[in-house]
């Protein structure tokens, strides 16, 4: 699509109850690629880097997405300066070349360019409403000289950060999604998934849901949570999930990242295409309709989402064009029993192995393992 002006914004889709597909993870899948280094998780790649992240942008394109979020993830001033990692290039060079490396790939076709911001150290070093918010607004200022197309705060697991980027966000007069990492438990504080989303809209969020820490079905629970809580509050608001790309059975609340295997051993974890499929139908199911992913997502798990309601779409992406629905495409192997799995029946049973006999099924997360020593110190 070669006009902006053409495209529908992104509440015009949700209100007329279209799915809108978002992308995948970034940071984790351009860590593996080389272009990040974990730990620091900062996105300067998008001024190094431009054609790792317009590569990765084009392959969720591909694969469906209506999403292209800007690679901005832990942009905020105070975030580059403690990570130390970047040393010669500002936040707002990496906002502005992360919005026009989304906003070419989004051009090539009928997606949306989000804004994102994410929680910031400050938050949890000075609590100051006044400073956080003045990290917020120098992003958003960022975002608004190339007029992305809608606001997406997301990785933020206190609920009072992220009232605060929608308070500011707002301002702009541009459409806000919010999105938190927690549990089903709450966010870090306590705040069940309800009140948060309460709290979200009350503040001006037009869309609300959770991203990343944990695996989808667990992400699928907490929205239906927030979504409880919006009707018993007697609240509207569209919703959205981009959840982990990995299995979490711990349900931990501090997520993935009080994982032993975190973050350089999560590879048996991963969700496979299957699993992404069920996610998707659970998810629009509960009445979600901003269905995408986060760290762990690669490309192909976002076409499978986009495989699964392409009947709601009414379209299949351009990366189906190398993908047999179901394994459709083994039909034509040489070998029979490779055959045989050419068929819904087989992939959706199958229990994966994972090749590894003296591996555990689940791990104690650092947190939880924390709270136990807590509990015995005190008896």
């Amino acid at each position: 699509m070669d006009s902006k002006e053409k495209r529908r914004g992104i509440l015009e889709r949700l209100n007329a109850g279209e799915v809108v597909v978002g992308d995948g993870g970034y940071v984790m899948q351009l860590e593996r690629r080389g272009y990040v280094k974990a730990g620091h998780w900062t996105p300067e790649a998008a001024v190094e880097h431009p054609e790792a992240v317009r590569q990765l942008h084009r392959e969720f394109l591909r694969a469906g997405a209506n999403v292209i979020q800007t690679f901005t993830f832990y942009c905020s001033e105070d975030k580059l300066e403690i990570s130390g990692n970047v040393t010669n290039i500002t936040g707002a060079q990496i906002n502005e070349a992360a919005c026009d490396l989304a906003r070419e790939v989004a051009n090539e076709g009928d997606a949306l360019v989000a804004g994102c911001v994410s929680k910031t150290p400050c938050y949890v070093k000075s609590h100051s409403e006044t400073e956080v918010k003045a990290i917020f607004k120098k992003q958003m200022d960022d975002f608004l000289k190339k007029d992305i197309d809608f606001f997406i705060v997301e990785f933020v697991d206190h609920v009072e950060e992220a009232v605060w980027a929608v308070e500011v966000l707002k301002t702009s007069g541009k459409p806000v999604g919010a999105t938190l990492c927690i549990s089903p438990h709450g966010d870090m504080h306590g705040v069940p998934p309800g009140q948060c989303a309460v709290r979200l809209v009350k503040a001006g969020a037009d869309i609300v849901g959770v991203n990343c820490h944990l695996d989808p079905l667990t992400c699928v629970q907490t929205v239906k949570l927030m979504k409880a809580g919006l009707e018993k509050a007697g609240l509207k608001a569209h919703l959205m999930i981009q959840p982990l790309g990995f299995h979490t059975p711990e349900r931990n609340i501090g997520g993935y990242t009080s994982l032993p295997e975190y973050p350089f051993a999560l590879e048996t974890r991963a969700i496979t295409r299957w699993d992404i499929h069920k996610y998707a139908r659970e998810a629009y199911n509960a009445g979600i309709r901003y269905i995408g992913g986060c760290c762990g997502f690669e490309p192909y798990h976002i076409r499978a989402i986009a495989e699964e309601v392409a009947a709601e779409r009414g379209f299949l992406p351009p990366a189906s064009e190398k993908h047999g629905l179901w394994g459709a495409a083994l039909e034509m192997h040489t070998k029979p029993w490779v055959r045989a799995r050419a068929r819904r029946e087989y992939w959706e049973n199958l229990l994966p192995a994972s090749g590894r006999p003296k591996c555990p099924s689940m791990a104690t997360p650092a947190d939880d393992y924390e709270k136990q020593l807590e509990t015995k110190i005190q008896m």
